[in-house]
């Protein structure tokens, strides 16, 4: 289920080429099951025009303050009022600087002053003109005023140079419109999660590993990143791009992913041990590629370290540690047992024993297997919604942590206000 199904999205053109990806976020937005409504400026109209935008999303196009028709209901407030988030995509600088000094001129920044929905602010413009210093200053201000704003990207532009100002993926802007509709009770968090497989050389050309697609340690990453949180992925080697805004480190062995998880846990409040990570290795890998030669072939294999059961045993009382077990049979048994012998406080066990869920496919079949009470079965799900509700699951935990804990550590994972946003930022 997507996260925008249902929702009232107002979408604001201003004039700039990137306006033809204004239209591809529509149609993004409609396809999600979003109602999209839109408002163009009249330098929007320059580069597309209002009946492109009517055709794509279904609705009446919102050009002029003082048009009867649009008017006749006060549509400008009704257009500000029924908006559960607002994206300005492209965002000139021009309609920045007004968003950050008060002023409504137009129709766009008429409703951007009255509404009281989330705002995104994508910019797009000529590099020079996005580094100058007045421009940075009014998105600190929009930022420290609460609005999210969605960095451009690098390359080349339309009118010629290279560099920051071009309006990014429409699936970018697609998830700061989802972290702006999702509560943001991870505020505050430091969040690490392991992804993806690992893999131990047989030699040059051979290695073991497993079916591990990375798409659940992904899907939380990205979850964890919408509420609020700060968010570190390592990840084994997989064939997804990175979420945004999330510092994602590449390794390749259970050793490089041990490592890079002890650089960096000291930092995180939540850990979720999402990878699946080799139990044994090659105990001699050879040099050279081992040549095919007659009869059998014996590989000695070692165990490789356990992560999760160190990070058990010397995590502090104020991390929530969170495993997973993907087991064929026995399920709830072989995961508690996990659950003591890691000493973790939460087990997300996945039958990976059927097609429709675990490795390499888009949905899973979960079970939460708790220190104390009953499990908790979860239906089929697609992993994104897996995601979504484990990270809401853990969000109340640390809310009941933060209550019962001392006064001195609830600052540490109550996080701060929802309404302090920092830039959304991609992963490089």
């Amino acid at each position: 289920m997507s996260l925008l199904k249902g929702r009232t999205v107002l979408v604001g053109l201003t004039g700039g080429i990137a306006c033809f990806k204004g239209a591809e976020l529509v149609r993004a937005l409609v396809k999600e099951g979003a109602a999209a409504r839109v408002v163009m400026t009249k330098g929007a109209q320059q580069f597309i025009t209002p009946l492109t935008l009517q055709t794509l999303s279904g609705h009446p196009v919102a050009t002029d303050t003082f048009d009867l028709t649009q008017e006749s209901e006060i549509g400008h407030i009704r257009l500000a009022d029924s908006a559960e988030a607002v994206i300005v995509a492209p965002a000139t600088a021009n309609v920045i600087g007004k968003l950050a000094h008060g002023i409504a001129d137009d129709l766009l920044t008429t409703i951007l002053l009255a509404t009281r929905a989330p705002i995104v602010v994508a910019p797009a413009m000529n590099v020079h003109m996005y580094k100058n210093a007045v421009v940075h200053q009014n998105l600190e201000r929009l930022a420290a005023l609460g609005h999210r704003i969605v960095e451009p990207d690098e390359g080349f532009l339309a009118c010629g140079y290279d560099g920051p100002g071009r309006l990014p993926d429409v699936e970018v802007l697609l998830e700061a419109l989802r972290a702006a509709l999702t509560p943001q009770d991870l505020s505050g968090e430091r969040v690490l999660i392991t992804a993806g497989p690992t893999r131990e050389a047989i030699d040059p050309v051979r290695f073991l590993s497993n079916r591990s697609s990375g798409k659940m340690g992904f899907a939380l990453a990205a979850a964890a990143k919408r509420r609020g949180a700060g968010v570190t992925l390592v990840s084994g080697p997989v064939a997804l791009a990175g979420p945004a805004g999330v510092e994602r480190i590449e390794v390749t062995t259970a050793e490089e992913m041990r490592q890079a998880v002890f650089e960096r846990e000291a930092q995180a409040t939540i850990v979720v041990m999402a990878a699946a990570v080799a139990d044994y290795r090659p105990a001699r890998p050879a040099r050279q590629k081992i040549k095919k030669k007659e009869g059998d072939l014996t590989l000695l294999l070692e165990p490789t370290r356990d992560v999760l059961a160190e990070l058990g045993s010397r995590r502090g009382r104020d991390r929530f540690l969170v495993g997973f077990a993907a087991e064929t049979e026995r399920g709830v048994e072989h995961a508690r047992a996990k659950l003591r012998a890691k000493r973790a406080d939460l087990m997300v066990l996945n039958d990976v024993s059927g097609s429709d869920a675990g490795f390499d496919v888009d949905t899973n079949r979960v079970v939460l297997v708790w220190p104390e009470g009953d499990p908790e079965e979860w239906p089929l799900l697609s992993k994104e919604e897996v995601a979504e509700q484990l990270m809401e699951t853990l969000a109340r935990r640390r809310a009941a942590q933060a209550i019962a804990a001392p006064r001195g550590k609830v600052s540490q994972i109550s996080g701060t206000s929802p309404r302090s946003q920092a830039p959304v930022k991609r992963s490089k």
